[in-house]
């Protein structure tokens, strides 16, 4: 399996970063692998959600093609509207 970060996407650990949340490309991977809460959107999107810390969750949107996991983007959210 293999992952591939969009442009928009890569250049959200610098957003995240700036807004308090320390994610790593690892961190986005295992998310993937093995989420707390996985959906399926009618256009064929995943969003998995896994803890960032005691009050946020880690969102993660990507499209599976094969075997290559396209990660769209990833945001945080607050535990309580997402778990």
């Amino acid at each position: 399996m293999r992952f591939y970060f969009t442009r928009h996407s890569k250049g959200k650990f610098f957003s995240m970063k700036k807004s308090g949340f320390s994610v790593n490309a690892e961190k986005i991977k295992k998310t993937i692998l093995s989420p707390i809460k996985k959906e399926k959107k009618s256009d064929g999107t995943f969003i998995n959600t896994t803890l960032l810390d005691k009050t946020h969750v880690l969102r993660v949107v990507y499209r599976s093609q094969d075997d290559i996991m396209i990660i769209i983007t990833f945001y945080p959210g607050r535990k309580k509207f997402y778990l």
